[in-house]
């Protein structure tokens, strides 16, 4: 698949609902967004073609239903996102994207030595996968 193109906050919404319970009609879709969004129902469903256009959901006929599922992971976009704000607000310095949350946030006791673990993990990796090339 070509790279993720970039989906609408409008659109994300619809992508949410598929990426947590699919396939779904474009009347689950509705309605399921009608508890949550004013938009109308062709509103919703310009969001599904466009959505189709950019070939981030795929959809099978079902009766006279088409069923509606994501064609990319949560996992990806979020991948994808994550890189895109890195690079774009901190000029891809991870180090200093975590410096100023951490500035500002009040973490727990849990919290840091979660941070921490994951850090000595990355960690670990690096120094194994050096050794690993070392060795060749």
């Amino acid at each position: 698949m070509n790279p993720i193109p970039k989906i609408s906050e409008s659109e994300l919404e619809i992508m949410k609902l598929l990426w947590k319970s699919s396939p779904l009609s474009s009347n689950d879709i509705i309605s399921l967004l009608d508890k949550k969004m004013n938009w109308s129902d062709q509103t919703i469903k310009t969001f599904i073609n466009r959505l189709l256009k950019k070939q981030v959901i795929t959809f099978e006929k079902s009766g006279k239903n088409y069923l509606y599922s994501p064609s990319i992971s949560y996992d990806a976009y979020l991948k994808i996102e994550n890189s895109s704000f890195l690079q774009k607000i901190y000029d891809g310095a991870l180090s200093m994207l975590f410096s100023k949350f951490l500035e500002e946030e009040n973490l727990s006791t849990k919290e840091i030595e979660d941070l921490q673990k994951i850090l000595e993990e990355k960690k670990e990796d690096l120094l194994s996968l050096k050794e690993k090339e070392k060795d060749l």
